[in-house]
């Protein structure tokens, strides 16, 4: 697995101060993205342990971050390689929330109780679902490029088996 990209601090990717990691990867091939170098598998550098503990380093010496959030690509395209790391943030800085933005629906990712989707998904506080459509475009939406993506309470919603969107922060 590959990484394209690390924030050690952004705002715009969820709310209050986050770590933001671009992992490298995607087949959705969404028009009008805005990520497309990050599409190919190889972009990037290999996110070896030396790195992901290198970025946990900088994760952990950061007391002012509320979190972290997996971009890209798409990181459910990599769920099976990344599942340790963000394992690990959960042992290590468990007061830290886990957002990911991927172009799979919720509904995709439950589908298969097997799969390593569904693994990565259990370890998410949040995920932005669904592909970008340049033609719902909306730049008045927090978080989202467009009107079908879904802010989604992923441990209520596996909670209650029934979808828990997110209209309102806290900031």
């Amino acid at each position: 697995m590959n990484i394209c990209g690390f924030y050690p601090e952004s705002i715009n990717e969820g709310p209050g101060l986050r770590a933001v990691l671009f992992i490298s990867g995607c087949r959705h091939g969404c028009k009008g993205c805005f990520s497309k170098q990050t599409w190919s598998f190889e972009a990037g550098e290999p996110f070896h342990e030396a790195k992901q503990a290198e970025l946990l380093n900088d994760i952990a010496a950061n007391p002012l971050l509320r979190g972290i959030t997996l971009c890209g690509g798409d990181p459910f395209f990599s769920a099976e390689e990344l599942i340790p790391f963000v394992q690990t943030i959960r042992q290590r800085l468990p007061y830290l929330d886990i957002w990911s933005y991927t172009g799979f629906t919720f509904e995709a990712l439950i589908r298969n109780k097997h799969d390593s989707k569904f693994q990565l998904l259990q370890l998410c506080d949040v995920i932005i679902d669904g592909k970008y459509n340049e033609q719902l475009r909306d730049l008045t939406l927090l978080y989202r490029g467009s009107s079908n993506q879904r802010i989604i309470n992923v441990p209520l919603s596996l909670e209650t088996e029934t979808l828990q969107l997110i209209n309102h922060f806290d900031l």
